[in-house]
């Protein structure tokens, strides 16, 4: 189309369109937000750990922080049929300060706060809010799914005398799960009585060489020993509230390591040699993700 108007029309015209495109890119560019999952698929109450990426793009250093009932950092989760599922999170999240140029990543565990425990799709967006602009920004949308797994173990053994929650329960069971380029060993422990689950992780990579062997300590804590990669053994101790009291790593020697019970009650290890130094936390709560054997 060709300008039919005064030249200095015209040239008010072009400033206005390329003032409103710079707005527009501007805007979409001010601050990027990404986010990823480790894998796209988990079981019930396994951690669903997103990593979040917030890009600053302003030019300028910027300070996120909620404003007016506005909260800066969120996600938005919603089932395999686009029904939203509500955080049940209560603690604000402390405003960040973000260097221009820079970019700040987060790690959020999702299955404390989300109901997202059925078998299933979910999807998940993360926004970010800055108040400087009265603006969110979006990432992409990620699909994961929770799916089941398959139970090799399952025994109920009451807490002892003297133990948080003595006279109650707890359940422990151990699933594998296959994913595309390998199999997962998981422990879970929980009450079935009152539905509380403690804790559901992987204990590391199994191969098809044998079946796990478990049994019961004298303190009615979990001792699980299987194999994790040709003539390597895993030996973990779960507590029972689902801590990992510790981790071993042994090698095949003249004999595969065996469970072995002593007269005492404790659980030992016949054969194999220690490859590499326990975990051993200690705590009793269920392990952080760097104290958890990896399993990708």
């Amino acid at each position: 189309m060709n300008c039919r108007q005064s030249p200095s029309r015209c040239t008010a015209c072009a400033l206005f369109a390329a003032c409103a495109l710079a707005a527009i890119t501007s805007a979409h560019a001010q601050i990027q937000v990404e986010v990823k999952l480790k894998r796209l698929q988990y079981i019930a109450y396994e951690p669903v750990v997103a990593t979040v990426a917030i890009t600053n793009n302003t030019g300028r250093d910027i300070d996120l922080h909620d404003d007016a009932g506005q909260h800066w950092f969120g996600f938005e989760v919603s089932g395999g049929e686009g029904q939203p599922i509500a955080s049940s999170a209560t603690q604000p999240d402390p405003p960040l300060h973000i260097d221009s140029s820079k970019t700040v990543t987060r790690q959020i565990n999702l299955s404390p706060v989300y109901q997202i425990q059925d078998f299933g799709t979910y999807h998940l967006r993360a926004n970010i809010y800055f108040a400087d602009l009265g603006k969110y920004f979006y990432s992409q949308s990620k699909a994961f799914q929770i799916t089941d797994a398959r139970r090799i173990f399952q025994r109920t053994v009451g807490i002892p005398d003297g133990k948080p929650g003595a006279g109650g329960v707890r359940t422990y069971t151990l699933m594998t799960n296959t994913f595309p380029d390998h199999t997962s060993l998981y422990v879970r422990v929980e009450d079935k009585g009152s539905g509380a689950v403690y804790a559901t992780y992987s204990l590391g990579r199994l191969i098809a060489f044998d079946e796990p062997h478990a049994d019961i300590d004298r303190e009615n804590q979990l001792h699980v020993l299987h194999c994790s990669a040709p003539r390597t053994w895993s030996h973990s101790t779960v507590g029972l509230n689902g801590e990992l009291v510790s981790h071993d790593t042994l090698l095949e020697a003249k004999t595969r390591p065996r469970l072995k019970r002593s007269a005492e009650g404790d659980i030992v290890i016949s054969g194999g040699i220690l490859d590499k130094p326990s975990v051993r936390t200690g705590v009793n709560t269920a392990p952080k993700l760097s104290e958890r054997p990896l399993d990708d």
